[in-house]
Formats: C-alpha cells, sequence, structure tokens
C-alpha cells in the first residue's frame, strides 16, 4: 500500500467550496493537458458538484482535451431525477467527452465491462463526496462490493431504493489525485474519521496517494473543537 497523504481546507460555506473545487480542477486539467495532451476526470453526483461545474463552463481550459467518466450512478431510467447523469449532463462543458455509466443497459455485467474497459490506466483526478453514514461513490456500508478487487467497476446491492453502478477501490486507489468537496454539518461526524483514514467507514479506505478533503464549515465543526483525528 502506497503512503496516503490527506490534507484537508475549510471554507466558509458551500459555494466557497464549490469555487474552491473548481479552481482544483482547473489547475489539475491544465497540468494533465501539458504533460499528457489530456486530461482524464470522474465525477460523483450531488449538489455542491452542480455548482461547481457551473464555474468550470465558463473557465478556460481546453475542454476538446478533457473526458469525463461518472464515479457512480444510480440503476434507473434516463431522464430520471434519481440519476445523477440528469443533473451532471447539461453542465459538462462544451467541448468535453462525457462518458455516462450504462446502467440502463439490460445486461448490467456486460456494461460494467465495456464502462471499465473505457476507463484510463490511471485517472487524473477523481472527485468524491461523503454520505452522513461515510458512504463516498456508492460504496456503502455493508456492501459486498466493498470487497471487490478484481474489477474497477460493479453493481452494488440495493441502497436508499436504488442498486447502483460504481468504481471500486482498486480504481480509485490508482487515481492520481483525490478531490474530496464535503458539505454540510450532516458530514460533521464522519469528516474527522475521513481525515484519519478510519477504514470502518468506506470513505476512509480510499487509498489514493494524494487528497485534497475541501470542506465548509459546519461540516468541519467537531474537527474545530477539537476531535481526534488519529494517524
Amino acid at each position: 500500500m502506497s503512503l496516503v497523504v490527506r490534507e484537508m481546507e475549510v471554507l466558509p460555506d458551500g459555494d466557497a467550496v464549490a469555487r474552491r473545487g473548481a479552481d482544483v480542477v482547473v489547475q489539475a486539467a491544465r497540468e494533465a493537458i501539458g504533460v499528457r495532451g489530456r486530461f482524464t476526470f470522474a465525477v460523483s453526483g450531488g449538489r455542491t458538484p452542480w455548482a461547481m461545474f457551473e464555474i468550470l463552463a465558463r473557465s478556460d481550459v481546453p475542454w476538446g482535451s478533457v473526458e469525463i467518466w461518472q464515479v457512480d450512478e444510480r440503476i434507473a431510467p434516463d431522464g430520471d431525477p434519481d440519476r445523477n447523469l440528469t443533473s451532471l449532463g447539461p453542465l459538462a462543458p462544451r467541448g468535453a467527452a462525457l462518458h455516462p455509466m450504462p446502467v440502463t443497459d439490460p445486461d448490467l455485467d456486460a456494461a460494467v465491462e465495456r464502462f471499465a474497459t473505457s476507463l484510463p490506466g490511471a485517472l487524473d483526478l477523481v472527485h468524491l463526496g461523503m454520505g452522513d453514514d461515510g458512504h463516498t461513490a456508492s460504496l456503502v456500508p455493508g456492501d459486498p462490493v466493498l470487497d471487490v478487487r478484481g474489477r474497477d467497476v460493479a453493481v452494488t446491492s440495493e441502497y436508499r431504493g436504488r442498486r447502483r453502478m460504481t468504481l471500486t477501490y482498486p480504481a480509485l486507489a490508482r487515481a492520481r489525485s483525490v478531490l474530496w468537496l464535503i458539505v454540510g454539518a450532516d458530514k460533521a461526524g464522519m469528516l474527522p474519521r475521513l481525515l484519519a483514514g478510519d477504514r470502518s467507514i468506506p470513505a476512509g479506505r480510499v487509498e489514493a496517494s494524494r487528497q485534497l478533503i475541501v470542506a465548509d464549515d459546519p461540516a468541519a465543526t467537531a474537527i474545530a473543537s477539537g476531535a481526534s483525528t488519529g494517524d
């Protein structure tokens, strides 16, 4: 296992977190395109990345050299409000190549394999969020997918009413960098555990070597009050 470095920045609110997230993405994109000629980026669902993408759409990036994959997606029909793609699709910067997870395929096993083959060997940047139960992507407490090691993409059991397709830990571990955007007081109990790499929660098991956590003040209250984060 490689050394994992987790850094954290705390900002006043969700808008500031979204702006900082956009700055990180723009910098990573410019660096990757300068070195490798393209930028490979995977994004999770949620409202914070929507705000980030609204900023990114106005940013000076050669979007024709950018590819975007979904980190996870609910298995639901096209256009369903439960689908991350329903909100993400219209916000993706014009010119970027978007790779949606094929969750409407009748053969999900084949769909998983097809999506996995579309992934680069190592994503340049993966955006992750965290739920109030410590889940990230669709790696949720108690799901057998937490133990998948030989595949980069898998389908979960039902969680909060939907099965999901998700990147697995091996795909996340190979990412050159991970950007966590964490907003809201409901995450306060889990944030110290993420920062400590607490493997009892799914988020704490992400092993990418470079991880930046950008949180708002409400999410960071436990840390601000001196809660222990361990080593």
